[in-house]
């Protein structure tokens, strides 16, 4: 028996498709990257924009004619396109496909294949009985000793509803996940070859705040107590976190960042709009300057820090001056990252019921790139700072005859070497710079010369 499993979107459903090859694989199925071949397919959707809604759409109606050749064929369309309350709506347009999966749960999925024996992967008695009996999250076969780099969510869903947003509806509220539960699985990803973990939530620095206190008095879980745990997990030499929200960036998690040498020093801290009224229509709950307030407290306490954001151009009612604050804003603080997106219209959001969408395309597509190269320029820049340089790189995989790795502020390096480098953290001398990536050597391998 063999499966397939095609993943859209965020590194939270790369998670979520991994758990579920793993529960596939407890069955004795094996991952087949030719989906003809394939007894079970699952797609995992994004529809945090129209565009990826439209490709998921697209990609599961294909699979239409697969499924009147193979009647026994079984379809499991999974993730946001779904939602939490998705499923009835969408089985009256897609007839033929067999399960419907809310994100991050393979339990239809696996009810489905037993027969009804298991009910929900949520349920924690089922995930230690099904999984396994040390409650080690096993990883798939085709990732075992090759995945250098995996991600570990310990925040499902979000209850902080930014008006653009359609995240909060598509995954629930918000929900944390035990401490133990989450350092029982990084033990197991350590023992399995991973190095470097990454935490994921829809706002990671909430993490904990859904948990009531325990005792009277006592404060419950918070991300900076989660990652002191985490520092002490044998085996992992990195831990990184996204995304954060600059509203619950606290003084006590930029210490722990600060402190904690395996604590990466690369923040992801949205800001989505540089003007004020934009922010207050977004529903963001901060303003410019108090985020540019944090930006410089980070830096003050974490000098070598690196920090990415994301940007929407063209929300309903931008105008032309107050796109030009979030130009002013980047200009001024020189982040190392910026994911810029156009504004676009989402079904079910309160900016789209409440908003007009009164932005021209033609606008939206010229501020994007305006933006697009101002980063440009900024981030050349920044790297520039590297060449000559002494940076650690832990090496993933070799791609095309080099070496890719990444620094602890998670800037792109490319290697040339002979040896095995995967999972190797190593010293290099940074030889070329560009505004994407950088080139290297190793320490001690001769600088090669052109002719």
């Amino acid at each position: 028996m063999k499966y397939h499993i095609w993943t859209e979107g965020c590194q939270m459903n790369v998670a979520d498709s991994q758990r579920v090859g793993s529960s596939l694989e407890h069955l004795g199925y094996i991952l087949t990257e030719t989906i003809e071949e394939a007894d079970v397919i699952v797609l995992n959707t994004c529809v945090v924009r129209q565009s990826a809604e439209d490709k998921a759409m697209g990609r599961v109606t294909s699979l239409s004619p697969l499924k009147k050749k193979n009647p026994n064929l079984v379809i499991n369309l999974m993730g946001c396109m779904v939602g939490v309350r998705g499923a009835e709506k969408l089985r009256e347009k897609l007839p033929f496909v067999d399960v419907f999966s809310p994100p991050s749960d393979p339990g239809p999925l696996i009810s489905h294949l037993t027969q009804g024996e298991i009910q929900s992967m949520e349920d924690a008695e089922t995930t230690r009985r099904f999984l396994s009996m040390d409650e080690e999250l096993v990883l798939p076969v085709a990732e075992r000793g090759k995945l250098i780099s995996a991600h570990v969510p310990i925040v499902y869903g979000c209850s902080h509803a930014c008006t653009f947003c359609i995240i909060p509806y598509k995954r629930g509220i918000e929900r944390s996940r035990p401490v133990g539960d989450i350092v029982s699985e990084v033990r197991s990803l350590a023992k399995q070859g991973v190095k470097e973990i990454t935490l994921l939530g829809q706002i990671v620095d909430r993490y904990g705040k859904d948990i009531p206190d325990t005792l009277a008095g006592t404060r419950g879980p918070n991300l900076a107590a989660l990652l002191r745990i985490l520092h002490e997990v044998e085996g992992i030499e990195r831990i990184r976190f996204l995304t954060s929200h600059p509203n619950y960036f606290n003084d006590d998690l930029i210490h722990a960042i600060a402190e904690l040498p395996r604590v990466m020093p690369h923040i992801e801290l949205p800001i989505q709009a540089g003007d004020d009224t934009v922010l207050e229509n977004m529903k963001r709950g901060y303003t410019q300057g108090q985020f540019r307030d944090l930006v410089a407290k980070i830096r003050k306490h974490i000098p070598d820090c690196s920090i990415a954001t994301d940007i929407i151009v063209g929300f309903p009612g931008e105008t032309e001056e107050q796109f030009m604050e979030t130009h002013r804003v980047l200009s001024d603080l020189k982040l190392d990252v910026a994911h810029l997106a156009r504004y676009s219209v989402r079904e079910g959001t309160v900016a789209t019921r409440r908003m007009v969408d009164d932005v021209p395309e033609e606008d939206k597509l010229r501020r994007l790139h305006m933006l697009d190269d101002l980063q440009e320029q900024i981030v050349g820049v920044i790297n520039q700072k590297y060449l000559g340089e002494t940076v650690e790189v832990l090496f993933e995989e070799k791609v095309k005859n080099r070496w890719r790795g990444r620094t602890p502020t998670n800037k792109l390096v490319f290697v040339e070497s002979d040896d095995d480098l995967r999972g190797k953290l190593l010293p290099v001398t940074v030889t070329w710079t560009g505004p994407w990536s950088m080139q290297a050597r190793l320490q001690n391998q001769p600088e090669l010369i052109s002719l």
